[in-house]
């Protein structure tokens, strides 16, 4: 059902690791919503949080976050493997949600999140703000146009620098994290690859620790995989290289083959030309959503800001959001299915 009333909708955040200050900053710049209250087990941090923001510290638990009536959505930013508990307490309570990547750590404990979510009626947004810069939607528009033909080769390349310093506490662990570079840091390039050129139907991935030998996780990782319809692609990921290149997607077919770089065109070629192909070609990167290639505090709060707004809109007009939580299964289907990949040493299909 449509949200009818014109009151900005309150949120709660869950969790104030470093995301979550790019949530409080988004939220002051969307239209129609307002941050209300943080809730975090520590209690200093969530004052000076809440402080920071101008917002009400609720306490150290979900529960205490989403018994207040001002709030109709929860931001969850806690660890990956912390998502689904307060996922389900917030249904219960008919909250909405918008949950950073991944949704969770397996399929499984995101299909019990998903199921949850349908029979409350409550809708979910995973953070793949990716999705919401110019760049990707430019290149997502020409290929709902057909204007690549046949696909034949697509890749995501997230090729990054995290310092030995970075690996400390639960990062690189395999239950608090979920694993490695794959599942942290390429995983929104990995959604994006999906949403471009189809969710893979086989992966065969090798994953190793070149560098960061004392996480329990990959440091770096590279698959092959087979899409829908029969074009290849190939995935690269790491966090153990110097100094940290921008992500780069390329999108090859039998009539054109495009390059981004995190949300900047760099290639733009195709057989037929049309009217604007030029001003794709001569825009300058104005890197609005950032990069995360040298550390991960270096993107921008926009994205995030693009694709709550889109989510207060959705939930305004009544419809689902895009993406909602089963295009976030996605992703965590594909890290989980390179991740089987690699501990076999055999293909997956999916």
């Amino acid at each position: 059902m449509p949200i009818t009333s014109s009151a900005p909708l309150g949120f709660g955040i869950v969790g104030l690791g470093m995301v979550a200050d790019f949530h409080a900053q988004a939220l002051a710049h969307v239209t129609g919503a307002k941050l209300v209250a943080v809730a975090t087990r520590n209690a200093e941090k969530g004052r000076a949080f809440a402080q920071k923001h101008g917002v009400t510290y609720a306490g150290p638990t979900i529960a205490e976050l989403v018994a207040r009536p001002d709030i109709a959505v929860v931001c969850i930013t806690t660890s990956a493997a912390a998502h689904l508990e307060p996922a389900l307490v917030a249904i219960r309570a008919g909250k909405h949600l918008v949950i950073e990547k991944p949704l969770e750590i397996t399929v499984e404990r995101v299909d019990e999140m998903l199921r949850a979510a349908d029979a409350a009626g409550v809708r979910i947004a995973p953070i793949f703000q990716g999705r919401f810069g110019d760049g990707a939607r430019t290149v997502k528009a020409a290929l709902d146009a057909g204007r690549f033909g046949r696909l034949v080769l697509a890749s995501a390349d997230v090729k990054w620098h995290r310092t030995a310093q970075y690996y400390t506490g639960t990062r690189g662990t395999l239950t608090v994290d979920g694993g490695g570079a794959l599942m942290a840091q390429a995983i929104h390039g990995l959604d994006l690859l999906q949403w471009f050129a189809g969710m893979p139907t086989e992966v065969f991935c090798k994953a190793t620790r070149r560098v960061h030998t004392g996480i329990e996780a990959e440091d770096t990782a590279c698959a092959t995989v087979t899409f829908p319809g029969g074009a290849l692609g190939t995935i690269a990921a790491s966090t153990a290289l110097y100094p940290g290149w921008q992500r780069r997607l390329e999108i090859c077919g039998e009539h054109g083959s495009v390059a981004l770089e995190d949300d900047h065109v760099t290639r733009w070629d195709f057989r037929e030309s049309r009217p604007g192909d030029d001003v794709i070609r001569a825009a300058k990167d104005h890197a609005a959503l950032g990069t995360g290639a040298s550390a991960p505090n270096a993107i921008s709060f926009v994205g995030h800001q693009r694709q709550i707004q889109e989510f207060v809109d959705a939930l305004r007009a009544g419809s689902a959001p895009a993406p909602d939580g089963r295009e976030g299964r996605k992703a965590v289907a594909l890290v989980r299915a390179l991740y089987a990949s690699a501990a076999s040493g055999a293909s997956v299909r999916l």
